[in-house]
């Protein structure tokens, strides 16, 4: 959370004014169409999107820590999409942070763009569409969703399962783990971590062209690929085709295991 140091009088007799006010809770009901776009960007906090058997879309976001009251949710969505933000006090550090949660309809394919937050976890599960999720310190999990996927941290866990679609999924620290059910035909993913292992799960007919490769770690394919031990602590490398090659894979780490797995 952040810290908010406010010095100045006036600005403390405003907050307690309206105290009451800045510190409800966001909620908010939406009606979107086909390809609409869903943009949460956060701070601090966790950020949940959830597939539900509905029409609508329901916001809730909830502030929470000491400094709350001082902590905006901004809401300026218009008839092509939603677009939510929030808003720190300028110059100053806040103890408070905001979680968002999300229920979407299941069928409806939507553009979720930009999910974003500095701190906090990302979890989606049950959604259609285009997802681009990203967090620099926390976990980002996609379970059960069919589309485009493009999953980012640069300090923790990205967990992709359950995925009928094309998924690209990175961390600078932390493992990845990727659960491929169908994949997309033709389509270039890449799996990689800088320190952590990097595991893939793909169904026995997968068509792509891949490369594996570790720095310092073992490999593991159950896939007839060309496995390469490379002299004198430079890691492993494998590559092969697989059906016609339509598609691409590169799964990689710095520090770690790579797995390609049925």
């Amino acid at each position: 959370m952040k810290r908010c140091w406010v010095w100045e009088a006036a600005v403390l007799m405003l907050g307690g004014l309206l105290g009451a006010a800045s510190a409800q809770d966001f909620q908010k009901t939406y009606s979107l169409n086909a390809g609409a776009r869903v943009s949460v960007k956060n701070v601090s906090g966790d950020i949940t999107v959830t597939g539900y058997q509905g029409r609508d879309v329901l916001v809730a976001a909830f502030k929470e820590g000491p400094d709350r009251n001082l902590v905006q949710v901004e809401d300026q969505s218009t008839s092509e999409g939603i677009a939510l933000s929030v808003r720190y006090p300028q110059g100053s550090r806040c103890d408070a942070s905001v979680r968002f949660e999300l229920r979407v309809p299941s069928g409806l394919e939507l553009n979720y763009d930009s999910l974003s937050n500095a701190s906090g976890n990302i979890s989606i599960e049950s959604v259609k569409g285009t997802v681009r999720a990203k967090t620099a310190s926390g976990n980002v999990t996609v379970s059960e969703a069919e589309g485009t996927i493009d999953a980012s941290s640069a300090s923790g866990d990205v967990t992709a399962r359950g995925i009928a679609g094309s998924v690209n999924a990175r961390t600078a620290s932390g493992d990845v783990r990727v659960e491929l059910v169908r994949p997309l035909g033709g389509s270039a993913m890449k799996f990689s971590s800088a320190s952590g292992d990097v595991t893939v799960k793909a169904p026995a007919n997968l068509d792509a062209e891949v490369e594996m490769a570790t720095a310092s770690g073992a490999l593991k394919t159950d896939f007839p690929l060309s496995v390469e031990d490379r002299n004198l602590g430079a890691g492993k490398k494998a590559t092969g085709r697989l059906g016609s090659g339509a598609g691409q894979i590169k799964i990689s780490t710095a520090s770690g295991n790579v797995n390609l797995i049925r």
